[in-house]
């Protein structure tokens, strides 16, 4: 499973890509950060980042891509450039049918590190543990893009399940009204 993450931000729109699958080796296959500057038009800041998006989908063709779960703050303007920035990499995902998948900050720290409190440092140790790096991803940003992908590949499994079973739960209800 190849997967894509997107830790969306304005100015700094970490992604990575992380290919394997649940209790083997992964591996990074990409890491970066697609960056705006702050006093561009918000409109130019939303069209960079879909084509930044659009080049690490291109190069590196990933089987689903997972973005961070926009949570509201107290900086109610961050949270808008969040969501922002999420919705652009949402799109470009769907707009190739390629499936999305939303996890929570704490959802990713607990996977990544066994606590939905971990702070920055202790999601870069891991992720640099995990896909056996010589150092942290620099940003912040592109580490947790990074953990991200590697939340996804490891819950997907149990995930799918999770809606294989509401769906023939579902058809089941369906047939016997």
């Amino acid at each position: 499973m190849r997967v894509l993450g997107v830790d969306p931000g304005l100015t700094r729109c970490g992604v990575g890509v992380v290919e394997g699958v649940a209790g083997r080796p992964l591996t990074m296959i990409g890491v970066g950060v697609v960056r705006t500057p702050a006093d561009a038009e918000l409109g130019h800041r939303l069209v960079a980042i879909e084509r930044g998006i659009e080049e690490w989908l291109d190069t590196h063709r990933p089987q689903f891509v997972a973005v961070e779960r926009v949570f509201s703050q107290h900086n109610v303007r961050t949270v808008m450039g969040t969501a922002q920035a999420s919705a652009v990499a949402m799109l470009c995902a769907s707009r190739r049918g390629i499936p999305v998948a939303l996890h929570t900050p704490s959802e990713v720290k607990a996977a990544v590190t066994g606590s939905g409190r971990a702070d920055k440092d202790q999601v870069g140790a891991m992720v640099t543990r995990l896909l056996r790096l010589d150092a942290p991803p620099k940003p912040a940003d592109a580490a947790d893009a990074l953990a991200l992908a590697i939340c996804h590949i490891w819950r997907a499994p149990a995930q799918n399940r999770l809606q294989q079973a509401v769906a023939a739960h579902r058809t089941l209800k369906g047939r016997t009204a």
